[in-house]
Formats: C-alpha cells, structure tokens, sequence
C-alpha cells in the first residue's frame, strides 16, 4: 500500500514539486471572487494547460460538467471532495458532498478535505477524513488534508504554534499532502515544515495580494522546504494569468 500511494503521487507532480491551480472558491465564497471572464471554468482549464500546472483542484460539480475540456487539456484533476459556504456563521465544519467512488470516475488523480482544527466540530471531520482516505489509498490515490485552524479552540493562540500545528495534524493523520495558509514569516513556515516530517507541504495562495509581495512569499516556502503551492485567486484573478503563472513556475521549478 506504502509503495502505492508514493508511486501515484508522481501524477499530480513534476519533479517532486506541485504547483496546482485551484478553482475550488466558488462554493465556499459565492461569486464575489468572479468577474465576466474567470467565472468560466473553461477559461480556468485553458489557464491551468497553458501555464503547465501539476494539477487543477475543482468541486465535483465543475468536474462532472466540464469532464471533456479537462480530459482533453491533459491536467490531472484533484476533486475537492467536501465543502460549506459562507453564509453559516459559528464554529466551522465543511461536510463530505462527493465520494471517492465519484471522483474516480471524473478520472481525479488526487482527492482534497479540508479540517478546521479548533472548531468544535474538528472530530466529524477527522472521522470523516479517516474514511476517506482508507477508501482512496486502496485506489491508489493520494489524499490532500487542507487543515486550517478556525473556530472557539484557536482563539488568543500564537500564529507559529497554530501553523505548525496545522501542518503536524497533516503528518498525525496520514495525509500525503497537507495544504495550509502561511501568514508571510519565514521562521514560522520553516518550523511547520519541519513538523509535517515526511508529509509534503504544499501552501494556499490565498486572498490576491499585489504581485512582488506574493512573488516573496512563493520563494519564500521553496526555500523553507515546501513542496509547491495550490494557486487561485494569485493566479485567475490577475489581468494577464499566464504572465504571473510563468514567474512562479520559475520559482517552484528552479528554471
């Protein structure tokens, strides 16, 4: 199972290294991150072809309606396998809304979950991550914790200890990948790095920022030993994406 799983990563890598676009903001923010142009999935899959992305991470519902423009575009796909919106206030939890089963037939390479440690639904999550990722596993795909610390549990916590402790729920609970937000100190996400051990660090883009500050950030995680990063607002939002994708590409790849 062990040589599996590490054999199946190299499907959403290049090189040993991800740099994944992701698309998945729609149901967890609403419209308010779209304009006429990239509220269009198909200008997203054109994106992520053209910029050579590792991978593209969609909810179940893009995936399923624009299979044939993502089989053809050749990106692997990464299906988001639970979400929320933003509308519920209080403690966060984000419930599974596709199936393992599901993703495989949209021909995902990878599946994501994300958990809200510090909320106090953080143990459905986890029971729910534990089912998920045994089902994945014999399937030969690789399994992407997003764990991010939101809720009651988190409040008046310093931000070093929450992000390394992010990162070590990620190795604790046998994610392949873990996903997290850095809060832009280099100390900090050297130190979470180290805690994830021998689980791949990969970084949320984020809200967009201007470009020589995120452009930072990305030499920033490459240097501290992060695997790559998962893009999207940085990347579709910006009024020539093709252009800021090849400069962090550069980054990521060392080219």
């Amino acid at each position: 199972m062990i040589l599996k799983k590490k054999f199946n990563l190299w499907k959403i890598l290049r090189k040993g290294k991800a740099f994944f676009l992701a698309y998945d903001q729609g149901l967890e923010h609403g419209s308010t991150d779209f304009n006429l142009d990239n509220v269009d999935p198909k200008k997203i899959i054109d994106i992520a072809k053209e910029g050579k992305f590792t991978a593209l991470i969609f909810q179940k519902g893009i995936a399923e309606k624009y299979i044939y423009e993502i089989k053809k575009s050749k990106v692997p796909l990464i299906v988001k396998l639970n979400g929320k919106t933003s509308l519920i206030k209080g403690d966060p939890v984000s419930r599974q809304i596709c199936t393992v089963e599901e993703a495989v037939s949209l021909g995902a390479r990878a599946v994501g979950y994300t958990i809200y440690i510090g909320s106090i639904h953080e143990e459905d999550m986890f029971l729910e991550f534990a089912k998920i990722q045994e089902q994945a596993h014999k399937k030969g795909l690789p399994v992407i914790a997003w764990i991010y610390p939101r809720g009651k549990g988190v409040k008046g916590k310093n931000k070093r200890h929450l992000l390394a402790y992010a990162s070590r729920v990620g190795l604790e609970i046998g994610a392949d990948i873990v996903k997290i937000h850095s809060h832009g100190n280099k100390d900090d996400l050297a130190w979470a790095v180290k805690n994830a051990g021998r689980t791949k660090v990969v970084i949320a883009g984020g809200e967009k920022t201007d470009e020589k500050t995120f452009l930072k950030e990305v030499k920033d995680a490459m240097n501290v030993g992060c695997t790559g990063l998962a893009i999207g607002r940085n990347i579709w939002q910006n009024k020539k994406p093709l252009i800021i994708a090849d400069k962090i590409r550069k980054i990521v790849f060392g080219k």
